[in-house]
């Protein structure tokens, strides 16, 4: 059982050394700033187009959400932990800014 195992570590390792395949390093680096980047400047481009103010839903009071069966331990009790007031509803509706 110890052979294969030897046999793996030691084929990952010559590979990681460069001297197997060394020209991989130069495809990573042409699929980094040929794909990867553009990738990343259109989701970046994409996110700041469509980013714009939402309106917050109209609140309807489902009885199988938000059910407080104890109060939180921090604060009053009916917050969440990272509660938005902006975004997030109480048992009752939405907060008044």
């Amino acid at each position: 059982m110890a052979l294969p195992l030897r046999s793996l570590s030691r084929g990952l390792a010559s590979a990681a050394k460069g001297d197997h395949g060394g020209a991989g390093g130069g495809t990573w680096r042409l699929l980094t700033f040929v794909l990867a980047l553009p990738g990343v400047a259109l989701c970046t481009l994409n996110c700041w187009l469509h980013g714009g103010h939402h309106e917050r839903p109209q609140f309807i009071p489902y009885h199988h959400l938000r059910i407080r069966t104890k109060p939180y331990s921090w604060g009053d009790g009916n917050h969440t932990l990272f509660h938005n007031p902006h975004v997030n509803p109480l048992p009752t509706g939405y907060e008044r800014p």
